[in-house]
């Protein structure tokens, strides 16, 4: 499940259709893992929008943060973390299931 908290920046519809895009893989991954919960904050901060992310699924809870000038290579930035993140926990969840 998603949660987004768009607090200070304005998403059109289009723009919130390419962010869920984005994450389809951390998706996947995150229910593979099961019991999980993605909740993406946004907020513009001066020049700059920081996103983000509190994870929590059956392997354990963490977070991801990016800032950028630009939503879109923040959230691109976000993504790859989350991804990466949640790629290790479901090895790491595997490897502990095989032995």
């Amino acid at each position: 499940m998603i949660k987004v908290d768009e607090g200070n920046v304005l998403l059109k519809p289009s723009h919130r259709k390419q962010l869920m895009s984005w994450l389809k893989r951390a998706l996947r991954l995150g229910d593979r893992l099961g019991d999980f919960v993605l909740k993406l904050t946004l907020h513009r901060v001066g020049n700059c929008f920081e996103i983000r992310a509190r994870v929590h699924d059956s392997a354990g809870d963490f977070a991801c943060r990016s800032r950028q000038s630009d939503w879109q290579h923040a959230v691109r930035r976000l993504v790859r973390q989350l991804s990466a993140r949640l790629h290790v926990q479901y090895v790491q969840r595997m490897a502990g299931i095989s032995d």
